[in-house]
């Protein structure tokens, strides 16, 4: 995968039930923004909302401007049902009793 004319990527999407990984070829100094666009992601789950959606690569978050490189993993995530720290405050009630 990938030679001087093309960088291989993938798109990755989880919903509580699957995990969703499209490998794609793209040609050099594709953005992230265009990616997921050309990865058909957006049409396959419309829950996706690039203005609400946080998007990172290999876990770290970053802008749909950014440039890819080759072999990056563009992570769409989902929004938290529950803040951390009022789960956290919930199980350390619970376990009291």
């Amino acid at each position: 995968m990938g030679d001087s004319n093309s960088i291989a990527v993938m798109v990755c999407y989880a919903t509580a039930n699957q995990q969703e990984i499209i490998p794609l070829e793209l040609p050099p100094q594709t953005n992230i923004l265009q990616a997921i666009q050309q990865s058909g992601i957006l049409d396959q789950y419309t829950e996706i909302d690039l203005a609400k959606n946080t998007i990172g690569v290999f876990g770290k978050l970053v802008n749909l401007d950014q440039v890819l490189q080759d072999k990056d993993r563009i992570e769409i995530y989902r929004p938290l049902r529950i803040n951390p720290m009022d789960a956290r405050r919930s199980r350390a009630a619970r376990e009291k009793y």
